[in-house]
């Protein structure tokens, strides 16, 4: 596994995984249609505040990690592709991300029954902040 810069072929990728429904009932994210899919990632990839790569397996786009603030909190995020689950990328990943993301206090906002992001966070040394509505905050300070 490594962390490299966004290449534009990696969007179809990225595009699909959202797009996977336990991928992202998971998540508890909606997905995007392509053109707001399109949209989204032209501004975040334009954006300086926001830092992310994608998580390459042996030449595969397997997600991507990223960084960005909202409303004056660091955010952290990840999403892997489902046939990527299971293999300790996301953590990896993320632990790499981490020496490249180094604004800290970090946050990571996750959903209340994502019990393997939550492992992710917390092997990466994420505790509890807060529950939210639907989920919980995790912050590495």
């Amino acid at each position: 596994m490594r962390l490299r810069e966004v290449e534009d072929g990696d969007l179809d990728a990225f595009f699909d995984h959202q797009a996977d429904r336990e991928s992202y009932e998971l998540a508890d994210l909606p997905p995007r249609d392509r053109e707001a899919f399109d949209a989204h990632w032209a501004g975040i990839r334009q954006d300086p505040a926001v830092t992310i790569r994608t998580i390459d397996v042996d030449g595969q786009v397997a997600g991507n990690v990223v960084s960005f603030e909202r409303d004056g909190i660091r955010l952290a995020g990840y999403w892997l592709g489902r046939e990527f689950w299971g293999r300790g990328l996301a953590t990896e990943a993320l632990a790499g991300f981490l020496e490249i993301e180094t604004h800290r206090p970090l946050v990571a906002e996750v959903a209340t029954d994502n019990r393997g992001s939550i492992r992710v966070l917390e092997k990466n040394g994420f505790r509890l902040l807060h529950e939210l509505p639907d989920g919980y905050a995790y912050e590495l300070r």
